[in-house]
């Protein structure tokens, strides 16, 4: 197979505990075979999958094949690069979680193994696939294998979620930080890897036409939503501890916003990047507890009916309490106080059961003066906006004012749009794709900091804080299918704006 990637890939091996479970077969394995099958992995690799399911090499190995019929954007072909690929996937039996040296002596075998078939010392990949609680047995266990200290060319990937509050984040950092050097610490957030995500540094620094007005002279405000449309379905034991702004705001949501607002940096070297977007989480205004009251709402879905299906409350799914304090929707309105953002406000939201599944950044642009048209142009009038779409379409939209054709001086709204299926024919990557061969390859420009996890958290301990010592009155309040509750409208409002749901885009094109 022709490597089209110009990166050098070296022999690698690697290691997900949680290998039988749902995340390596709907997307870890998926995104490894779409890499083999584009050329993108070295002959030499072998992927080990850990975990305490009873699985021969051929079971595992048909498990996976059901994931990758299923989720892979590669539609299945008999003969086809799946033969090739099954030979490099085998499957270790053991409960890791228990930290017995005599479980992580197995994978130092195999390791050794490896090395000797090969004759060279492979890149190493541990995957930790697991709960968060997890995370130090694993960490420990993985530093009891030699050679494992101190190796750039081992390297140790931690799931989300990276502590459940700012002290477990520094108390996790701190453990990781005895056993392994911070450059072979990948956190991963699969947001990340999002083809128009990443495209935010692109668009912005590579077009001398947006960086120059990206500052608060021009923009007004920018709004960022992840809407979904599915409830917490059977993960209501995790939600519980979690919650949306845990879930969605604190990392998700917070690492687009540093995209958006981060200066240009230098160079593409990864603590460069990864350096201004701790600038900007360091910027990001501090409430108080009166400021919270005033700046951040949350909410929790009711009993109703969301796309012709009755669903229950969230207080009524299961392992969730009948009086839960848990919030299903979350929006907070963030200030950013440095010289590039005084003043404009960063307004972001995210919700179960919402009205559309979504995920966009609105780049609100100041109005322009009137006094130069008559008053009929003024009726339609809107001021410049710019809409990146992260899901469900990848595009980037520009909307600005255009002459109706006709007599009369009147004006319509109207969008420039780029489309990343219209545009390029070759399918897109998938997130965990492209931040799968960046850890191969030892790219951690898309993967979190420890300075970066604690700066988010700190950011967002406060309104955690005040929301679990004191109780909502009035959960539930929104409906499924709504855009969440009132209260969050209100917010908004405050500031003479409104939230751009995706029916005004739409009534907002020209005809």
């Amino acid at each position: 197979m022709e490597n089209k990637d110009q990166k050098n890939i070296a022999p690698t091996l690697i290691f997900i505990f949680g290998g039988s479970g749902d995340l390596n077969h709907r997307k870890l394995t998926p995104a490894l075979f779409n890499l083999f099958a584009d050329g993108f992995l070295d002959a030499n690799f072998k992927i080990f999958g850990i975990g305490r399911t009873d699985y021969s090499d051929q079971d595992f190995r048909s498990h996976l094949l059901e994931g990758i019929k299923s989720f892979s954007r590669r539609p299945y072909e008999k003969d086809g690069p799946w033969d090739s690929f099954q030979e490099h996937l085998f499957y270790l039996q053991m409960d890791a979680g228990t930290g017995a040296k005599k479980d992580f002596s197995v994978i130092e075998k195999k390791i050794k193994e490896t090395e000797k078939e090969w004759g060279m010392k492979p890149n190493i990949l541990f995957y930790l696939s697991v709960k968060p609680q997890l995370f130090p047995v694993i960490a420990k266990g993985i530093a009891t294998i030699q050679d494992t200290h101190h190796c750039s060319k081992c390297r140790i990937v931690i799931e989300k979620p990276f502590g459940h509050d700012l002290e477990s984040a520094v108390e996790l950092n701190q453990l990781l930080k005895e056993l392994f050097d911070e450059e072979q610490i990948y956190r991963i957030d699969h947001f990340l890897g999002k083809e128009t995500v990443q495209n935010i540094l692109a668009f912005r620094f590579a077009n001398a036409l947006f960086e120059p007005i990206w500052n608060n002279k021009y923009i007004d405000h920018v709004q960022i939503t992840a809407a979904e449309t599915v409830g917490v379905e059977e993960r209501g034991e995790y939600y519980e501890t979690s919650g949306a702004l845990r879930d969605m705001i604190q990392n998700h949501i917070l690492q687009v916003l540093c995209m958006v607002a981060m200066e240009a940096p230098v160079s593409f070297d990864a603590n460069e990047i990864r350096n201004k977007k701790v600038d900007v989480l360091k910027a990001i205004r501090i409430y108080n507890k009166e400021e919270i009251r005033e700046y951040a709402v949350r909410g929790q879905y009711n009993a109703g009916w969301m796309m012709g299906k009755q669903v229950k409350a969230y207080r009524e799914e299961t392992n969730v309490s009948p009086n839960s304090n848990t919030e299903t929707f979350a929006a907070v309105k963030f200030m950013i106080d440095n010289w590039r953002w005084n003043n404009v406000p960063f307004y972001v939201r995210s919700g179960k059961f919402m009205h559309e599944k979504l995920t966009t950044i609105i780049i609100q642009f100041k109005e322009t003066p009137k006094y130069s048209f008559p008053s009929e142009a003024a009726e339609t009038w809107r001021a410049n906006r710019l809409i990146i779409t992260i899901q469900p379409e990848n595009d980037i939209r520009l909307m600005f004012q255009a002459k109706r054709p006709g007599q009369t001086m009147s004006l319509n709204p109207v969008e420039m749009v780029f489309n990343y299926n219209d545009t390029f024919k070759e399918p897109q990557p998938e997130a965990y794709e492209t931040l799968l061969l960046d850890a191969i390859c030892g790219n951690s420009t898309q993967f979190m900091r420890n300075d970066q996890v604690e700066a988010a958290w700190k950011v967002v301990m406060p309104i955690l804080e005040s929301w679990q010592n004191r109780i909502s009155v009035d959960f539930p309040n929104y409906s499924p299918g709504s855009w969440g509750p009132e209260e969050s409208d209100a917010m908004i409002a405050k500031d003479g704006r409104s939230w751009i749901n995706t029916s005004n885009q739409r009534s907002s094109k020209g005809s």
